[in-house]
């Protein structure tokens, strides 16, 4: 009877605790570290843009147990299981508005780093060229590796998050990071120094870097915005809300440059259109705002003019060639896609390209005479082969399962390819870049997810993660394909060599 009595008042107990209002359980448990408008603090946003990577039971986990290496802190001995329900049910819920977040807010986030001092040559010994970034997401990190050693030279924390490849000033010497709510870091690679950073979103995608180093782009979800930031001192230069002719407002799936056009180029989300804006002196063919060939020139003062072209299709993300005059676009359905010629502003061909690709991850070689275009695909166990001229698809090259990422590297014979999804993700594809055919496949370790690679600057190394927290980067020799040496890491995902990505090296994404 006593046990009986003892059960009912647990139960009680923990049925009252359903009663507290969500917000209030909010407020109390979240709100200094994540603001009182979800929108982040020190902590990042809690709305359902920035927790599509932890749904279901892992939101319950992290705020049960916290999460290591961070400031998250455990609330399993402080909050009731019913209430940790409610907590995860309320912080996926929508907001009610959109925050404004226009150039007042942003300047106003802002954060200089009072003692950086900018160094007149680099600080360290290492050849500048060869300088490769691993950003680590177990921890919210980055690495700064010497790329002929591999010793770190510099280890510093990162806004929550980082997505989108880091982009690097054309000398080399700065880089920009950006995270899913929304934060800009600028880091002095000389100087082993952060400069500064501020939040240019709410919610973003990812960042593009103009040619000449001046102007950094943010691709925004929440709200509906790019903007432009001077990357100099990351004042504001634009704030352009994102609309379609007809005025249906948009999110940006990406935006990335191209640099003979001196322009920045927008996959838009839910609009059939995909945008250009020009930040160069002599916008080519046009000094005007909007399309010419729906309205006729409209003279413009902008410093930033935008050209719209209406697309068949949602695209979701694009590739250039390397002319940066034809753009490879992925229809949304994932089972094809289509070439925009950016002169004209029309579609000049379709693509075989089912099994949703990751053009984001495509690259480019020499095959014969002709120049192909690789893409993985995100729900397809193949990487298709592309030629650049008919744009035909020349080869579907069967894997053990769908794809994330490939790279290869003009001095070297062969693309690496990860799994990266289901049972074989330990699995590393080396393909022979004329032959098309798989040649090894490596398996460093055991069950770990394996994937993206980046050479080191004369591509005789080749850098590949294991993606998990207790990871490495392991380095291979890329001709013998042997393990030169492992690097401890937590969970590290993307790394980024500087010269490989200034000079827009063959084989890598750009």
């Amino acid at each position: 009877m006593i046990r009986l009595i003892v059960s009912l008042s647990t139960a009680v107990l923990a049925a009252s605790a359903c009663f507290a209002e969500p917000a209030q359980i909010y407020q109390d448990a979240c709100a200094e570290c994540h603001g009182a408008d979800r929108l982040g603090g020190v902590g990042p946003a809690l709305i359902p843009e920035t927790l599509k990577r932890m749904r279901g039971p892992k939101l319950k986990d992290v705020i049960s147990n916290g999460r290591e290496a961070t400031q998250m802190p455990a609330f399993i001995d402080t909050l009731v299981e019913q209430e940790i329900d409610t907590l995860v049910t309320y912080i996926k819920k929508p907001l009610e508005s959109v925050p404004a977040w226009g150039p007042e807010e942003i300047i106003a986030s802002r954060v200089l780093n009072e003692d950086y001092k900018k160094a007149e040559a680099p600080i360290w010994s290492s050849d500048p060229m060869n300088i490769t970034l691993v950003v680590e997401t177990g921890d919210h990190s980055v690495s700064v590796l010497d790329g002929d050693t591999f010793d770190v030279l510099d280890r510093f924390p990162t806004p929550f998050a980082v997505h989108g490849g880091p982009k690097f000033t054309p000398d080399g010497r700065y880089v920009f990071i950006m995270s899913r709510d929304g934060w800009v870091q600028k880091y002095d690679i000389y100087s082993l120094q952060e400069v500064g950073r501020v939040r240019a979103g709410l919610n973003s995608r990812n960042i593009a870097i103009s040619h000449d180093g001046k102007w950094v782009a943010v691709a925004n979800y929440l709200p509906n915005t790019l903007t432009i930031l001077s990357s100099e001192d990351l004042s504001v230069a634009k704030v352009e809300t994102v609309k379609g002719k007809n005025g249906t407002p948009s999110r940006i799936s990406a935006v990335y440059q191209a640099p003979p056009r001196e322009s920045f180029v927008l996959a838009l989300k839910d609009v059939p259109e995909m945008w250009e804006v020009f930040y160069g002196p002599n916008p080519p063919q046009m000094g005007f705002a909007h399309d010419w060939r729906d309205e006729g020139p409209v003279p413009s003062e902008d410093p930033f003019p935008i050209r719209k072209i209406t697309t068949p299709d949602y695209l979701d993300d694009f590739f250039f060639d390397q002319t940066y005059e034809y753009v490879m676009g992925a229809s949304r359905s994932g089972d094809g896609g289509q070439v925009i010629d950016l002169v004209i502003g029309h579609k000049i061909a379709d693509l075989e390209l089912p099994g949703m690709p990751h053009l984001g991850s495509g690259i480019t070689w020499q095959m014969g005479d002709s120049t192909v275009m690789a893409t993985p695909h995100l729900k397809d166990s193949t990487i298709s082969v592309i030629d650049m001229k008919s744009w035909k698809t020349v080869k579907r090259i069967k894997t053990l399962g769908p794809g994330f990422f490939m790279r290869s590297h003009e001095n070297t014979n062969y693309v690496w390819a990860g799994v990266f999804f289901g049972p074989n993700k330990d699995a590393m594809h080396i393909i022979d870049k004329q032959t098309l055919e798989i040649v090894e496949t490596l398996r460093p370790v055991k069950d770990a997810t394996v994937a993206h690679v980046e050479f080191t600057r004369t591509g005789k190394y080749a850098l590949v993660s294991v993606w998990e927290d207790d990871g490495a980067v392991i380095v291979y020799d890329a001709e013998t394909l042997e393990e030169v040496r492992r690097l401890p890491m937590k969970k590290p995902s993307g790394k980024y060599n500087v010269w490989n990505k200034i000079t827009f090296s063959e084989g890598t994404s750009h």
